[in-house]
């Protein structure tokens, strides 16, 4: 079954050039993820990051939503097992991947039981994961 994708079009401000530049992401991926933690009593909380949608558990990244594929912090312990899985790949935007971040294609999100699959993960990981260091300003 071949899925549709929704775009969604944020405006991120970038004060150093006065432009803003335009991130797009999957909103039926969006919605799946925002239904699941709301389901299972999850507090979370959306922020832009990364050309994207992040979300938040306990102030920490747990998952989000890059163009049309989801990210996902499931720790190191996890890591190379995940990347076994259909449509799992490691996470890699500087040219360096990232041990503990994975991104998910659609191909292995077709289901709910797969995406649940990719959130539970990432979940039991967010209690152990370290907080990113505030920016000073």
């Amino acid at each position: 079954m071949r899925r549709q994708i929704y775009s969604s079009l944020m405006w991120n401000a970038r004060p150093e050039t006065g432009m803003f530049a335009a991130m797009a992401y999957d909103e039926l991926l969006e919605q799946r993820i925002r239904r699941f933690l709301t389901g299972r009593g999850t507090k979370h909380e959306a922020k832009r990051m990364m050309g994207g949608l992040c979300f938040m558990v306990d102030g920490k990244m747990c998952v989000g939503v890059e163009k049309n594929r989801l990210m996902a912090r499931i720790g190191p312990e996890a890591h190379d097992d995940a990347l076994t899985r259909k449509g799992c790949h490691p996470m890699d935007f500087t040219g360096r991947p990232l041990r503990g971040f994975v991104f998910i294609e659609p191909e292995g999100l077709e289901s709910e039981k797969e995406l649940a699959f990719w959130l539970e993960l990432a979940l039991a990981y967010n209690p152990t994961a370290r907080r990113s260091a505030k920016k000073k300003r």
